[in-house]
């Protein structure tokens, strides 16, 4: 099984600039082959295959002799690298290549030859770098992407194949729906509720305080004015602004973070304490059109928590389930049924007209949630009568959370499972577990 593990880097001023040559020369490499297969492409009608352009740089070579100094299998990467971007466009899975920037993340990637010795990461033409290696790595190690973020902090993703197979998902144990929301993170079936940290507001102030001072920060571009000499203003703007430059990035790394440390622990948390893990399919992008509530929703990172829940319940063999966006969570009286035909989003409790149960809006959401996806893995095929009374639950019980006949659906977006499911739903409850 694949396995990633980012590690902290500290190289020296040597190293430091063997690292700034080798990310600005596979990033004018980037560059250089994007502008010729565009070119290409409007020339004759037919792009280039990453393969194809990978036999240039031998070309390019002779014409630069400063890529040299790079390790040749990282130019190599790029070129590889490249053609995947496309392919991933093509198929409709990201947006068109870009050019890259000097300015902010820079990154090189290593496809082999990287050794690991005592926190110490060595590289080919760079050396033994420092590291902090703070998990074993055991097996072959497959890529080393190293990267530097705006803070100049140096960082290595190290992807290796650890010799275990994947375990196989099973559904026997507890299943949990999770409702997302603003004033709540998250808000389980269970009763659960996690409050938003709402981590950029603690650091807003600080933020805004840094950025006024960068604004005031000459640029390198005004040398000559104010009655300096050229050099002088030269170095005092543009190193002033830098400066500046590097405290905005170290507050936003901050805030990066604080919100990256809630979402692992939490997601962590809920792993463990679950067998099947239940939410919405939330199209972040759309709502994000909503300039009032723009702001929260970016910061809050639904996206970012749903991505560690699924790969963390995949690698011990939990299943992580998506509900189609335009079911009607909020709207369905979980005991009856019942839907309503508006529920404004002032409005957090509710009493069903049909059987006078009170909700409260997002607990009621996340029982229909984890309710729809029991029934979406209990049914696969579609056939929804065609299980009912399996897993140890009454054929009532099981008939009315798999089933769930009266309840209106959508097909649209529908993701299907593909997940082959035994016998079982929630049977057993899994001890509450703690934080990790």
């Amino acid at each position: 099984m694949l396995r990633v593990v980012k590690v902290r880097l500290y190289p020296d001023t040597q190293q430091k600039q063997s690292l700034a040559q080798a990310f600005g020369s596979c990033r004018w490499l980037w560059n250089y082959f994007l502008n010729l297969m565009n070119q290409t492409y409007q020339e004759t009608g037919k792009g280039l295959s990453g393969y194809e352009v990978k036999k240039i740089i031998p070309q390019l070579k002779k014409e630069y002799e400063w890529l040299s100094l790079t390790y040749s299998q990282c130019l190599q990467q790029v070129c590889l690298n490249l053609g995947v971007a496309f392919n991933n466009f093509f198929e409709k899975r990201a947006k068109y290549p870009k050019f890259k920037s000097k300015h902010g993340k820079q990154s090189i990637q290593y496809p082999q030859n990287v050794k690991i010795a005592d926190n110490q990461l060595i590289l080919p033409k760079i050396g033994k770098v420092s590291a902090i290696i703070h998990r074993e790595i055991e097996g072959k190690i497959k890529t080393v992407t190293i990267t530097k973020n705006c803070s100049e902090q140096y960082f290595a993703a190290i992807l290796f194949e650890d010799g275990k197979e994947k375990p196989e998902s099973i559904t026997e144990g507890k299943a949990i729906g999770i409702d997302l929301g603003l004033t709540h993170f998250a808000i389980t079936s269970d009763g659960s509720k996690f409050d938003n940290p709402r981590i950029l507001n603690k650091h807003e102030k600080n933020l805004k305080i840094k950025q006024q001072q960068l604004s005031r920060k000459q640029k390198a571009m005004q040398c000559g004015l104010g009655g300096l000499p050229h050099e002088q203003l030269h170095q005092e703007g543009s190193n002033n602004r830098n400066k500046a430059r590097k405290k905005v990035a170290r507050v936003h790394r901050k805030i990066t973070n604080c919100r990256e440390d809630f979402l692992h622990k939490l997601s962590r948390r809920i792993v463990n304490e679950s067998q099947v893990i239940v939410v919405e399919n939330l199209h972040i992008k759309g709502m994000m059109q909503n300039h009032c509530l723009a702001k929260s929703i970016q910061q809050v990172g639904w996206g970012m928590f749903c991505t560690m829940l699924k790969y963390k319940a995949e690698n011990e063999g939990k299943i992580y389930q998506e509900v189609d966006r335009f079911f009607p969570s909020s709207k369905t009286c979980h005991v009856c049924l019942n839907q309503v035909g508006s529920l404004p989003l002032d409005v957090r409790f509710w009493t069903c007209e049909k059987c006078q149960t009170k909700h409260d809006r997002d607990i009621n959401a996340a029982i229909n949630l984890r309710d729809e996806g029991l029934r979406i893995l209990t049914s696969g095929t579609g056939d929804k009568a065609m299980k009912c009374g399996l897993g140890g639950f009454p054929h009532e019980q099981l008939h009315q959370e798999a089933c769930r006949p009266e309840v209106s659906r959508s097909n649209r977006g529908r993701k299907k499972s593909t997940t082959v499911l035994s016998v079982g739903q929630e049977a057993d409850t899994v001890p509450s577990g703690q934080c990790g």
